[in-house]
């Protein structure tokens, strides 16, 4: 059975920081794009940052393009979102995603939530001001 699972969500002050984490077990990790969305309340969940299969490509939202950092690490079927800077908007559930297997389409439609096969239970961060 095939699972995300994230970690490090919390509660934080504007400026601060936080590393999130995500896990993987049950399917073929090394070959797949992984990514982040998120969703506050309210709004739709939108693409956040994403990672190629060998880590070397990785892609932004305009958003937290400069302060957030995705990095994966092969060797622990793991993703994480380094967050700095943070500001009040970028409260929100945070979700990873595993994106559909054997296909590199990514570079353009990684923001395409529907391109995605599995999904964690997301991690909340809250930044106050």
């Amino acid at each position: 059975q095939a699972q995300l699972v994230e970690s490090g969500g919390g509660s934080v002050q504007a400026g601060g920081s936080l590393r999130l984490s995500c896990e993987a077990s049950g399917l073929t990790y090394s070959d797949r794009c992984m990514a982040w969305f998120r969703q506050a309340p309210g709004k739709e969940r939108e693409g956040v940052a994403a990672i190629s299969g060998d880590g070397g490509t990785t892609y932004y939202g305009d958003s937290v393009n400069g302060r957030f950092t995705i990095s994966r690490g092969n060797a622990k079927n793991t993703v994480y979102l380094k967050m700095n800077s943070l500001i009040p908007e970028d409260t929100a559930m945070y979700y990873c995603a595993a994106y559909r297997s054997n296909y590199y389409d990514y570079r353009a439609y990684w923001r395409i939530q529907d391109h995605y096969t599995y999904w964690g239970q997301g991690t909340q961060v809250t930044v106050s001001s």
